[in-house]
């Protein structure tokens, strides 16, 4: 079964609704690093949080979802694409110890210096247009209240997630209140009270159920009751777009003097993906190529292919 995202709205009233499952494309992005049960479930909670947003946005381009902790947890970063193309990565402190029921704030909030950022990077930019960004410190108990907190400060838009996820699936529910158009028949009591009504029902999905059901469904168990329409669904995917350019970038960043530092040391630069595990190698040749030239020889090897 592909992964699914499904798309549905109430008849009748200015609510919208969208159900994910993330199994594929978690487990292939679970292949590449070898986390703590509690990094998995916030990670995973982030990943499918980011995609029900994502696919409400109409803009050609990537939405970066990221936490800064200043905990055992220092930086959560997820992306999604406009054709729902996911990916996602953890970073832990050197000497993070981390329990089994260690919680989000422990993790990411310790010393009240964790921050929220959200990101859309539009890939048609006009020129001299730059990425919009959202920067929040982090405010709430779970991804899904630091969420809905920023929806509301930021886009002024009543949100409510339900997130959950484990070693094998992500999964996610999102209600959004639409705003009211001028002009319709409902009146601003008919639309909250029909806001209300979903919350209520959405309210009633427990963690174990998200985990253990299909968003099929779970649709049809929560808003059996309801008049609703549902779109075509989208099958959201893995994928990184990592290449040996852009990891040449990322050392031109760092200088030219330090490159050359680090490769008198070293002799060759090697750099994983933290998305996907690719290999890139950079020898003194590809490095003094760097800050000559724009081409790259290349040097990149898959992860199955990497000896130790």
């Amino acid at each position: 079964m592909k992964d699914n995202l499904q798309k549905f709205m109430f008849e009748h009233a200015g609510v919208r609704g969208e159900l994910v499952e993330l199994s594929e494309t978690w487990q292939e992005i679970l292949s590449h690093q070898n986390y703590p049960q509690p990094v998995k479930v916030i990670l995973g909670e982030l990943l499918a949080a980011a995609s029900l947003l994502s696919a409400n946005l109409k803009f050609n381009g990537t939405m970066v979802m990221q936490i800064h902790g200043d905990g055992p947890i220092k930086l959560l970063v997820v992306e999604c694409d406009s054709a729902q193309r996911l990916r996602a990565t953890a970073k832990l402190a050197a000497d993070a110890v981390i329990a089994d029921n260690a919680t989000l704030a422990e993790l990411v909030h310790s010393h009240g210096q964790g921050r929220f950022v959200i990101t859309l990077d539009p890939n048609d930019k006009l020129p001299g247009q730059q990425a919009y960004q959202g920067i929040v410190p982090l405010d709430g108990d779970s991804v899904a209240t630091i969420i809905e907190n920023y929806m509301m400060r930021s886009e002024q838009l009543d949100t409510k997630l339900w997130l959950a996820a484990d070693a094998q699936v992500a999964r996610g529910l999102l209600l959004q209140k639409l705003p009211k158009i001028g002009g319709t028949e409902s009146s601003v009591e008919d639309e909250t009270e029909a806001w209300n009504r979903a919350v209520i029902l959405g309210s009633t999905l427990k963690q174990e159920e998200l985990l253990s059901t299909d968003v099929n469904t779970l649709m049809t168990r929560l808003f059996w009751e309801e008049t609703i329409r549902v779109f075509d669904p989208v099958h959201p995917q893995f994928h990184c777009n990592c290449t040996r350019e852009k990891v040449g970038d990322m050392l031109k960043m760092l200088g030219e003097e330090e490159v050359n530092s680090a490769i008198a040391e070293l002799n060759q630069l090697d750099i994983n993906c933290d998305f996907c595990g690719k290999h890139y190698s950079f020898d003194q040749v590809d490095c003094a190529q760097l800050f000559t030239t724009n081409t790259l020889v290349d040097g990149v090897v898959a992860p199955n292919a990497i000896k130790h």
